[in-house]
């Protein structure tokens, strides 16, 4: 993961908690696309990627969590994973886990190292053993 791209994808002002919110990076058509997750006061970043088909996990605007805070969920098929680690608990890919990324925060902004396409992270899922 070294050889990816640091990237400031929000200000910790802007999530809640528990909250998420998405980002984009890179050029082009096929952007990568993630989401920064605030539990606990705790923060980690996630590519926006099911392990069971590589859709985004968010129809709606940063719509992740489910059941009060307390999982993320899949909107397309209804996975739901641990936001602490990304391990999806219930659903069509149970057992395996959300892409995690590199975060950290610098001057109340939250840096992700991230790759540059979407279809780098979706490569990296389906090496991990999901989405066929």
């Amino acid at each position: 993961m070294s050889e990816w791209g640091e990237w400031p994808v929000a200000e910790v002002a802007q999530l809640d908690d528990p909250g998420a919110r998405s980002f984009e990076v890179g050029d082009g058509t096929w952007p990568f696309r993630g989401f920064v997750v605030r539990r606990n006061g705790e923060l980690r970043a996630f590519a926006n990627i099911c392990p069971h088909l590589s859709h985004p996990l968010d129809m709606l605007p940063d719509a992740f969590f489910a059941e009060e805070g307390r999982v993320l969920r899949c909107m397309s098929h209804g996975a739901r994973f641990d936001p602490d680690s990304g391990y999806c608990i219930v659903g069509p890919c149970a057992g395996q886990s959300l892409l995690q990324l590199e975060c950290r925060v610098e001057d109340d902004r939250v840096w992700v190292r991230a790759p540059e396409t979407l279809q780098e992270g979706i490569a990296l899922v389906r090496a991990a053993g999901g989405a066929k």
